[in-house]
């Protein structure tokens, strides 16, 4: 009742006694530009209803969804590579999401996933052409080391309660005992990601 009231105290009456709505100005929360319209037509809508989406496309950041095992090892400010689109971009995590959420993958497997929030580090003159909905391959960096050896996961094997690969030593293969520091696990950091002013 009260709507209905409030929606009759903004109609005028015309001189051949029929009423007309007054124009109702909406005003936008920031300035910046039109990225969607979301009610095109002329139309009476509910309060609440979403008109238009509008954002500042110089804030742009990235919203990078990844497995919750993973989000655990992510810290704010970790370094960030960006590939978007052939454009190499740097960016820094400024906030992992504290709510985790159910996921479909494409294998039909639900999986828990948390949102990591990064910003580009890189000048706006390199990431100005990306935009709202883009999608970008990223590379959250959770450790590095310069002095660290790389060697393959298939090339290390039990041996006397540790870990031991074969050197190649004078031309002879040595085995050679080994501690092991970080294990990568090959695609559990996939996930959609998009940019998002």
């Amino acid at each position: 009742l009260a709507q209905a009231r409030a929606a009759l105290l903004r109609a005028r009456e015309l001189p051949d006694g029929t009423a007309r709505a007054a124009a109702l100005p909406v005003i936008a929360p920031i300035n910046g530009r039109v990225l969607r319209v979301l009610q095109e037509s002329e139309a009476v809508v509910a309060i609440g209803t979403p008109l238009l989406e509008v954002a500042d496309p110089d804030d742009l950041e990235i919203v990078v969804d990844v497995l919750s095992t993973d989000a655990i090892r992510i810290a704010p400010g970790a370094t960030v590579r960006i590939d978007g689109g052939g454009l190499a971009l740097e960016g820094r995590v400024r906030r992992v999401e504290p709510a985790a959420f159910t996921k479909v993958s494409a294998l039909g497997v639900e999986e828990q996933r948390v949102n990591v929030i990064v910003d580009f580090v890189s000048p706006p003159t390199l990431w100005r052409q990306l935009g709202d909905g883009y999608r970008v391959d990223v590379r959250i960096v959770v450790l590095a080391r310069a002095d660290a050896v790389v060697v393959p996961v298939a090339a290390l094997f039990r041996s006397d309660g540790g870990w031991a690969a074969f050197v190649l030593d004078e031309g002879r293969a040595r085995l050679r005992r080994v501690k092991l520091g970080a294990r990568s696990t090959p695609g559990s950091r996939r996930g959609s990601r998009r940019a998002s002013a």
